[in-house]
């Protein structure tokens, strides 16, 4: 049965296919991104899937705003696509503010700290200061969605970037993965909310696992098919090398490995909540599996196609670059995997079972 994840996933790949090639992607690692790519990806109104249509966004459900990204991860797309809606998006139109029509960005770093401006005319702005690190394309977001504290309690903080300080970094990747600074920056009154029940730091951490898990695993799919190809067309001694016991047990492992982050992400995906997003217990063992998966898939891959996947002028690199970058992002395996035994050990022997039955049991359910 075609689903709309499946439909998304079909338009997205179809535009990607035609515009975001290789090339697309060496010149985005030297120019920050590609605006280009992105103004067809909003044309469509791809970024905002997942935020409600009456806040600005494209409406649909976190599985499809996952199956976009995992077309994303395929063509190593160099967009803020998961910030936009699925991160960013969310936050704003949680609490109510404006949703931008241009990329937006955010980052689970150190809440920023807001005070009431006592000085000047206008004695109900802020000032906000602080520092957040590792902000994906900060410097071509039109807005950053950051949570801060003010007066005791949690709030989303809209800001404008050209306010900030922004110091530019990347990933392994080469996407941009940058500093923003907030010295004194003030910030009106409508762009300052309350957070809601629900939309706090673990919340923002938990769907960004589930993005990076998405972007893995079309990575990886694409790898695979790369691998594959190679293998099989590459004739040494008389015959392809896919036919040599050792290649083999590559290409063996690296299906496997793609396989199983593909359902992961895809299962964290479907059993998401409206509006909440994923569980603790479905993001820990889907990130566990993506990250620890997405380093034994760059070795097989490299290793099957021996020195030619390490050349910059071949795929392959560009790919297996991204995977070692969003292993990390969002926290790694060893991480996921001790907070997810530290759970299921509080829980006891009894929720065992239960706890790992349900997540399939609310899949198969839709």
């Amino acid at each position: 049965m075609t689903t709309d994840a499946d439909l998304v996933a079909e338009a997205v790949g179809e535009l990607l296919r035609d515009r975001c090639t290789q090339e697309t992607v060496a010149a985005a690692e030297q120019s920050g991104w590609a605006p280009e790519l992105w103004d067809a990806l909003a044309a469509g109104g791809f970024p905002w899937i997942s935020v409600d249509e009456d806040a600005g966004g494209a409406g649909g459900s976190v599985a499809e705003a996952c199956a976009a990204l995992e077309q994303a991860g395929r063509y190593a797309a160099p967009v803020p696509l998961a910030e936009t809606g699925l991160l960013a998006g969310w936050l704003l139109s949680r609490a109510g503010l404006e949703v931008p029509t241009g990329p937006a960005s955010t980052a689970p770093g150190k809440p920023i700290t807001l005070r009431r401006n006592r000085s000047g005319h206008n004695r109900s702005d802020w000032i906000a200061s602080g520092s957040v690190a590792r902000v994906p394309w900060a410097r071509e977001a039109s807005r950053l969605a950051l949570l801060g504290r003010a007066e005791g309690i949690t709030v989303v903080v809209s800001i404008d970037p050209a306010l900030a300080r922004i110091e530019p970094g990347t990933n392994l990747a080469g996407e941009p993965r940058d500093t923003v600074h907030l010295d004194g920056v003030p910030i009106a009154d409508a762009d300052v909310a309350a957070a809601p029940t629900g939309v706090d730091r673990d919340a923002l951490v938990r769907r960004g696992a589930l993005s990076r898990a998405a972007l893995i695993a079309g990575a990886a799919g694409r790898i695979l098919d790369i691998t594959v190809t190679y293998t099989g067309e590459r004739v040494q001694f008389g015959r392809p090398v896919a036919r040599f016991q050792a290649v083999g047990a590559h290409l063996v492992r690296l299906a496997e490995q793609t396989e199983a982050v593909r359902m992961a992400a895809r299962v964290a995906a479907a059993n998401s909540r409206a509006g909440g997003g994923p569980s603790f217990f479905d993001v820990a063992a889907t990130k566990t599996v993506a990250s620890e998966a997405a380093g034994v898939i760059a070795a097989a891959a490299h290793q099957a196609t021996g020195a030619m996947g390490m050349t910059r002028e071949y795929e392959l690199g560009q790919l297996t670059r991204r995977l070692w970058s969003w292993r990390e992002e969002y926290g790694g395996e060893r991480w996921w995997s001790t907070r997810l035994g530290g759970a299921l050990a509080e829980a006891g022997a009894a929720a065992l079972w239960p706890t790992i039955a349900h997540g399939v049991r609310a899949c198969a359910s839709r």
